[in-house]
């Protein structure tokens, strides 16, 4: 048998359908579903107008460029411009038309605001096709690497030796000028090395008060939103991604990007986010050690949601064994805190911890002296105390729910239901690093990965009605 060859030289005899050019299950179509179904301008896309010259494109065009170049890895607005020209899928889906990268980076630009709105249409989408349970929401975070380079990271200590030492060398030079300005007469030019450690002086000193206005111990030159975090092993500049999920399917509830190292002031804003998105939370929210923080808990409670979340710092870590915090019990009704051997400690006063933060009650010890596990108990020469935050009830209620052996359960379930949507993000999708600048441009990223996350997952179960119509 003869072997195929192209035939470069063939002509059809009636025109091609665009319509055939990719296939009915083909996740270009579903794109284009789930686009067309959307109400834009109530999104708040604000299609560019132009009175002269060639017409913009539409709004709904380049949302599906977007969206199915994420949904298939292509991220860049240059690899979507050449996508827009030679990937198939893409040349169907705009109906041949090819925008260019600044095209696509004004659409992004120019529409953030809305292009987030697009997540939480994919979320009420999900919920309309029954993909959401609202049984148990898992939530959590995940560093990503900054655009920035963490050898452009300015840091408060070196900074502050490196000053010492510039003033060291610019107070040796004036020395020198002053003894050369005796010795000689005549004019006498200032030393080109004084001048440039003077700049020298006066640029750190810029980054210091930078430094002292933003509280922050480490600045990233490249790019002033983010921080530098923990991050694979390294401390980069990096934003904190947080998203939740539904155990039901993996359906991603809510999302956003935050510059916070820290998880612990994280939980209800992400509750209120799945709030926001579907009008109700779920009947449980389950969340790792990192979000334990009193006064979380508490406005937990305070709004009604009911959350499980796993021992932190603030939850009784133990750190003392059997005289760790969490031991200690409280008597309300004489407000006094007893410790593990039936000891009373007293009410001392309050104390205020920051500014921003709730005084606490501190109780001491009053037998201390005479204590035979002083050693095992404190260091301190005043004896033990233990602080009781305002909202500490609430601390103790979580205590108290995660002994039902079916919230201990949930818990368990967490890395099962929320952890897999980072894996396959940074994993499967190839995302470890932010493409784009700035806190503003990184949630809009991060929405546009977990809009993708969550339409990869629609179109897993539009494949189903497109093989029972077929």
């Amino acid at each position: 048998m003869g072997e195929i060859h192209a035939d470069y030289d063939q002509m059809d005899l009636l025109p091609q359908s665009l319509e055939d050019w990719v296939a009915a299950d083909h996740p270009a179509r579903f794109i284009r579903e789930f686009v067309d179904a959307l109400d834009l301008p109530g999104l708040g896309f604000v299609g560019r107008q132009r009175e002269e010259g060639r017409p913009s494109y539409a709004d709904e065009l380049l949302l599906k460029v977007w969206e199915y170049g994420y949904l298939s890895r292509i991220r860049s607005t240059r690899e979507l411009e050449r996508a827009c020209r030679e990937h198939m899928a893409l040349i169907w889906l705009t109906g041949r038309h090819a925008p260019d990268h600044n095209t696509l980076w004004r659409f992004f630009h120019e529409n953030r605001p809305a292009l987030r709105k697009v997540f939480r249409a994919s979320v009420q989408v999900a919920a309309g096709q029954g993909l959401v349970g609202m049984i148990c929401h898992a939530v959590d975070g995940t560093k990503i690497r900054a655009v920035a380079s963490r050898r452009k990271v300015e840091h408060r200590k070196n900074l502050e030796k490196a000053l010492g030492e510039v003033e060291a060398s610019i107070a040796a030079m004036e020395a020198a000028v002053e003894k050369a300005e005796e010795q000689e007469t005549g004019e006498y030019r200032l030393p080109e090395g004084l001048q440039q450690a003077a700049e020298l002086r006066r640029a750190i000193r810029a980054s210091l008060a930078r430094m002292q206005a933003l509280q922050r111990d480490h600045l990233p030159r490249q790019e002033a939103d983010a921080r530098v975090m923990p991050c694979e092993g390294n401390k980069d500049p990096a934003y904190n991604a947080q998203a939740v999920a539904d155990a039901q399917a993996g359906i991603l509830v809510a999302q956003t990007a935050v510059n916070e190292e820290a998880d612990n002031h994280r939980l209800v804003p992400m509750i209120k986010e799945v709030e926001a998105n579907l009008g109700k939370v779920a009947e449980q929210t389950v969340a790792d050690g990192g979000y334990a923080s009193v006064e979380q808990l508490a406005e937990a409670e305070a709004g009604g949601y009911e959350v499980v979340v796993s021992p932190g710092v603030e939850t009784g870590g133990q750190k003392r064994g059997e005289y760790d915090p969490v031991h200690f019990a409280y008597d309300r009704e004489r407000d006094e805190v007893i410790c593990p051997r039936g000891e009373r400690l007293k009410f001392e006063g309050r104390k205020k911890k920051g500014e921003r933060q709730e005084a606490v009650r501190v109780y001491r010890c009053q037998v201390y002296a005479q204590c035979p596990v002083r050693a095992l108990c404190t260091r301190s020469k005043k004896g033990r105390t233990i602080e009781r935050s305002p909202r500490q009830g609430a601390l103790e209620r979580q205590r108290e729910k995660r002994q039902d052996p079916a919230m201990r359960a949930l818990l368990r379930q967490r890395k099962a239901i929320i952890e897999p949507a980072f894996a396959t993000i940074k994993q499967a999708m190839g995302f470890r690093r932010w493409t784009v600048r700035g806190l503003e441009n990184v949630r809009t990223q991060w929405s546009l990965l977990c809009t993708a996350l969550n339409l990869g997952k629609l179109y897993q179960h539009w494949l189903k009605s497109v093989c029972a119509g077929a």
